[in-house]
């Protein structure tokens, strides 16, 4: 059964897949990146991304730590040249609550590069993203009580 909507951005499909693959998360946003003068707009379109959330059953700490491990593994393979891997949790005020959302960035080194140099680097960094996730997955050990290095996180 395919959960990915059809609309995602081919470049960043394998990332979007992969990701789902764990069955640690559920993506729910993604984008490709936009790096030519007239694919720009109001918000800085010069990166790609995937936004998620736990999977249903598994805790926030569980996703923090196996996103540090993604992070880690990208780090060491391929270093932060020419794409630097950022990943993040993003608190957003919804009302009077706040919502919370992970997002796996990947951001051209130089953003003073071509738009077609910057699309290649970040075409290629996705698919080693993507390496790296289905790679660390396979041997990630998460903590049963949903902790990481830092304690707990709910």
């Amino acid at each position: 059964m395919n959960l990915l909507p059809p609309e995602i951005e081919p470049q960043i499909l394998p990332l979007v897949e992969a990701l789902t693959k764990t069955g640690l998360v559920q993506t729910f946003s993604s984008c490709a990146g936009h790096f030519a003068p007239n694919e720009q707009q109001l918000r800085d379109r010069n990166h790609a991304e995937v936004r998620f959330l736990p999977a249903p059953g598994i805790a926030i700490g569980q996703v923090e730590t196996v996103l540090g491990n993604w992070l880690i593994q990208f780090k060491q393979q391929h270093g932060i040249f020419p794409v630097q891997l950022i990943g993040y949790k993003l608190l957003t005020p919804v009302d009077e609550t706040v919502d919370i959302t992970f997002v796996l960035e990947l951001r051209p080194f130089n953003r003073f590069d071509p738009p077609v140099t910057k699309r290649n680097d970040i075409d290629r960094a996705i698919g080693q993203c993507r390496d790296a996730i289905c790679c660390r997955s396979a041997v990630a050990v998460l903590p049963p009580d949903g902790t990481s290095r830092n304690g707990p996180s709910e």
